[in-house]
């Protein structure tokens, strides 16, 4: 069995780290979702569950992915989405646009139950 090459390596962190963020951006707008249409059920308190033990990962890893720690040591690029198959401005502005989504969703869910 042949070594995989750093760019092969990249590929795979780059075709999970993508995957990843594609359950959490569904699970932040299911937030949302139902927080709108008001539809709280145990699949909100998952996601939302989800969501809050993907931030404190991110706190633990000083807001950087693990799969992007991962992804510097099969290249030297830095840019932004250099670990992830999303355009450079989102991959830049991830964080803000869905913490600001997820914080809208969680206050609209809250409200709902209280």
């Amino acid at each position: 069995m042949r070594k995989l090459e750093n760019n092969e390596k990249l590929f795979l962190v780059k075709l999970t780290h993508t995957a990843l963020w594609c359950v959490f951006v569904a699970a932040i707008l299911y937030v949302l979702y139902a927080g709108v249409l008001d539809r709280v059920n145990a699949l909100v308190w998952i996601c939302i569950g989800l969501v809050v033990i993907e931030g404190i990962v991110l706190l633990i890893c000083r807001g950087k992915c693990p799969l992007t720690i991962l992804g510097y040591r099969y290249t030297d690029n830095r840019r932004a989405g250099f670990d992830i198959f999303l355009p450079a401005w989102l991959a830049k502005y991830n964080k803000t646009i869905f913490t600001t989504v997820f914080a809208v969703g969680l206050a609209l869910v809250l409200w709902r139950v209280v």
